[in-house]
C-alpha cells in the first residue's frame, strides 16, 4: 500500500467517527461544560487536529474523545465556569438544563467521568488516562458525583424532572440535546 493510500485511509476512518459520534461527543461536551458554544469549538478544534496529524493515529475516535475532553477543559480554564453561560432554554429540553446545571456544580473530574463513563459509556481507563489518574480514582469520582447528583436530585422543586436510574439521575437527559 502507497504511503499515500494509507494516509486516505486513516482519513477516511477519521471521517467514519465524525459520522458516527461526533452527535455523541458534543453532547457529552454540553454535559461536561454547560455551554454549546464551548462543546461546538472543543469538537471541531479536536477533528481539526485528528485531521492535520495526517494518519498517524491508531484508534482515531479514542484519540477525539480523549483531545475534545482535554480541549475543553482547556477552555474551562481560560474562561471560568462562572462567566461560561448554561445553554439557552431555546437549545435544549428543561431536562437537559436541569441536568447540565447540576453536573456544573460537581468537581470537574467528577462532572467529567460522569459524563465520559455513564453517559458517553467510555471505559473506565480511558476516563483516567484523560484526567491523568489512576482507574481506582476514576470509581471514587464516580461514586462520589452520582450521589451529589441524588442529593442535587432531592433538593430540587421539581422531582419529575429526574428520572433516577440505577446509576446516575438524568444523565440519559443529555440525548434530547439538538447537535448543531
Amino acid at each position: 500500500m502507497r504511503q499515500d493510500d494509507l494516509v486516505q485511509a486513516r482519513r477516511d476512518a477519521i471521517e467514519q467517527a465524525y459520522r458516527e459520534d461526533s452527535a455523541r461527543l458534543w453532547r457529552s461536551l454540553l454535559g461536561y461544560t454547560g455551554s454549546a458554544d464551548v462543546a461546538s469549538d472543543a469538537l471541531a478544534e479536536a477533528y481539526a487536529q485528528a485531521l492535520s496529524r495526517n494518519g498517524d493515529l491508531r484508534s482515531p475516535a479514542s484519540w477525539v474523545w480523549t483531545a475534545a475532553f482535554r480541549i475543553a477543559s482547556g477552555m474551562l480554564k481560560r474562561t471560568p465556569p462562572s462567566s461560561v453561560p448554561v445553554a439557552r432554554d431555546e437549545e435544549l429540553a428543561e431536562p437537559v438544563i436541569d441536568l447540565v446545571r447540576s453536573l456544573s456544580l460537581l468537581p470537574e473530574q467528577q462532572r467529567m467521568a460522569i459524563v465520559m463513563h455513564d453517559y458517553a459509556d467510555r471505559p473506565v481507563k480511558e476516563v483516567a488516562a484523560v484526567l491523568g489518574i489512576a482507574t481506582a480514582t476514576v470509581y471514587v469520582h464516580l461514586s462520589r458525583g452520582r450521589a451529589r447528583l441524588r442529593e442535587l436530585s432531592k433538593d430540587g422543586d421539581d422531582q419529575d424532572a429526574w428520572v433516577t436510574t440505577g446509576r446516575t439521575p438524568t444523565i440519559h437527559a443529555i440525548r434530547w440535546a439538538r447537535f448543531p
